[in-house]
């Protein structure tokens, strides 16, 4: 008795599909920092892999594979100029292990693809450890393990859900392990220390400003910075006073502003300052910005207390760090809100912030002169004067202020486009108040955030980027004026921003299920991103001591090492002895049924029934009980059709079959 099914794929094609399968799983996170040329190779690759799976074709010789081994090195190096470094070998191993896949003619070449696609995996945090990258990687671990459970049960057609359970089973029992290796191995900062490369993909502030940067910012609503405020009465500093200072820029050519070349020389003893009223606690958690600087509210005197690493204050009342922040960074602070700055400047310093480039700017210098010969010595009254045309001259803040094609900026915004963003107003305000004699410069940075609903933290993005200016009156020292406040008040005081131009995409998401639905996603997601940056990344080595503290590990000797490591090993030991009766437990249930109904034939009278075949055993069966045997017969064919026959709608299931072995009537055992 023979039941027919359609023809499915074979087994072979079917494992090879789920090998390409889980490649392209984890190749999938690296697209995002991988050259273009790179992964348009990849995918090639990939798709005539799976080309030649799906039609039966013969892998390509050891000329062409030799002649794509040379075009992805070649374009490693023309790309990078070598093929050391991070990511000069992080997109030639993604190459490697894609082209492994056109010469997988064996188990072993499968075993191999599994291990690079592990160690591919790994270089992901080279780039990243972000909350999406680590689940990215947990989702592709669980793909590789249930490919390479797969190549382990050669016969038969195991089920992906099998497959996904067998694996999923794996990890929860690596888990223990894990957390126990997470908690207590030593701290060691930084974790990656690899070169960064700087240059590349780097969003955020920089040490110049050219007219136009601080919009581009503004329409990228990625996370610069949380900042968490710690007050007696739980309130928080007027919004309108939240400015994070950055880069100090005070060199000027006529369109770019520049950091100073000094730096703004470290200030010796602490910030050249001095707080006035109450100081506020705050923590921050800073994204990595590649850049050496720490974004603290104005004005932050005494050092940030940040683990593992040293600052120093500049005379430009910023805090820098001894080497780049690359990583997700926590620190906690106290500024004061209102404070007296620099009231002594030296000759150098103030012709360094009175001085403009020659012949540029004309219009704006003989209005400088005029409100100079108006107001005398006046400085607060020009400052004053400049405002209140701002405010009433019809001019307009605006991401869209058109090109600046002349070299003359600050006379094309004042007495032509009266249009721009803050950098063009902060820029042209600064060039008037240097015209008028009154030392100015540029500060960058960030202004205001929004309040998150979840947690309580307020969020500050990119598009929260900002540009003021400080001028220095004699009696008062620096102060900060914000002329975009002049222009328009929302931006500070309500912390209104410019809207970005609108996308389809962005239309369609808030049609289809609302805006305040997706911002009450998005509050919920950041405070679950942030409680991932405290709880992981920034589980650092004083967190590792109050933990180990609080389980009473505080002096480490001899006798509580080798405790420690016991208790370790032990549980490592009841990890792999949970494994074991668990695979014992779940062993494969087909196998487990074909040896019983062996032993229940053995006993009702088929000589040597434990090593006949399925097929072998029907027809036994049939020949010593004919058709009283008919239900035993159909069962083992079944059997051995669901094992070794392609699978298709009529093919019973596995739970179907352990349904019909416990209806079976065993026929006796006939003595003659």
């Amino acid at each position: 008795m023979k039941i027919d099914s359609p023809p499915t794929l074979p087994r072979e094609t079917r494992d090879t599909l789920l090998v390409l399968g889980v490649v392209a799983l984890v190749l999938l996170p690296q697209v995002a920092y991988l050259p273009v040329w790179s992964s348009a190779l990849a995918l090639c690759l990939l798709m005539w892999r799976l080309w030649i799976a799906r039609h039966g074709q013969s892998l390509p010789g050891k000329w062409l594979m030799a002649a794509l081994l040379t075009l992805a090195v070649g374009g490693t190096v023309l790309q990078f100029r070598s093929i050391a470094g991070p990511e000069a070998g992080v997109v030639l191993l993604v190459l490697l292990l894609v082209l492994k896949t056109l010469e997988m003619r064996a188990r072993r070449d499968a075993m191999v693809i599994f291990f690079l696609g592990f160690f591919t995996l790994l270089t992901l945090f080279l780039h990243s450890q972000s909350l999406p990258i680590a689940i990215a990687m947990l989702l592709s671990v669980w793909g590789l393990l249930a490919a390479l459970v797969n190549a382990h049960m050669p016969a038969g057609y195991p089920r992906l859900r099998q497959l996904l359970r067998t694996s999923g089973v794996l990890m929860l029992l690596g888990t223990p392990v894990m957390l126990v290796l997470f908690v207590s191995f030593p701290r060691i900062a930084p974790l990656w220390g690899l070169p960064s490369q700087t240059a590349q993909g780097q969003t955020g502030l920089s040490n110049d400003m050219t007219v136009g940067q601080v919009a581009q910012l503004a329409q990228n609503h990625s996370v610069a910075l949380r900042v968490r405020f710690d007050t007696a009465d739980g309130q928080t500093p007027p919004q309108r006073l939240l400015y994070f200072r950055g880069p100090v820029l005070s060199d000027f050519d006529g369109r770019n502003w520049r950091a100073p070349s000094d730096g703004g020389l470290p200030s010796g003893t602490g910030m050249p300052a001095t707080g006035l009223g109450e100081a506020v606690n705050y923590e921050v958690t800073l994204e990595p910005h590649q850049q050496r600087w720490l974004l603290t509210l104005e004005a932050t005197l005494q050092a940030p207390n940040i683990a593992q690493r040293r600052t120093h204050a500049t005379a430009n009342l910023q805090w820098l760090t001894t080497r780049p922040i690359t990583e997700v960074l926590r620190y906690q602070a106290q500024a004061y809100v209102h404070y007296a700055y620099g009231q002594q400047l030296s000759t150098y310093q103030r012709n360094q912030h009175l001085q403009l480039p020659t012949d540029l700017n004309p219009r704006t210098s003989a209005w400088a002169q005029e409100l100079r010969q108006l107001h005398g010595n006046d400085d607060t009254a020009i400052i004053q004067a400049a405002l209140s045309r701002l405010s009433n001259g019809g001019y307009v803040y605006t991401l869209q202020p058109g090109e600046v094609s002349s070299a003359h900026t600050a006379d094309h915004f004042w007495f032509e486009s009266q249009r721009g963003f803050c950098e063009h107003i902060a820029s042209a305000f600064t060039v008037l108040m240097r015209a008028a004699g009154i030392p100015a410069r540029i500060v960058t940075g960030y202004q205001g955030g929004e309040r998150n609903t979840v947690d309580g933290l307020w969020t500050v993005r990119q598009s929260d980027a900002h540009a003021w200016t400080e001028v220095w009156l004699p009696s008062e020292g620096w102060m900060r004026v914000d002329p975009t406040s002049a222009v328009s008040p929302a931006r500070t005081e309500q912390l209104q921003r410019l809207p970005a131009p609108a996308t389809l995409l962005n239309n369609a998401m808030g049609n289809m299920v609302g805006h305040n639905v997706l911002q009450h996603l998005r509050a919920n997601w950041e405070a679950v991103n942030h409680r991932w940056n405290n709880w992981v990344l920034n589980y650092s080595s004083d967190n590792q001591s109050s933990v180990l503290g609080y389980l009473q590990w505080t002096h480490w000797n001899a006798a509580k090492a080798a405790l420690w490591f016991a208790a370790t090993a032990a549980l490592v030991a009841m990890a792999f002895a949970l494994q074991r009766w668990r695979s014992r437990r779940i062993q494969d249930p087909w196998l487990r049924m074909a040896a019983h109904a062996r032993r229940k034939l053995q006993q009702a009278g088929i000589t040597h029934a434990e090593s006949l075949g399925l097929q072998a055993l029907a027809r036994t069966a049939q020949a010593q009980w004919g058709d009283e045997s008919a239900h035993l017969q159909q069962w083992l064919l079944q059997m051995e059709q669901w094992r070794y026959a392609p699978h298709g709608p009529n093919t019973p299931s596995l739970a179907a079959l352990r349904s019909s072995y416990r209806a079976l009537t065993w026929p006796r055992s006939r003595t003659p």
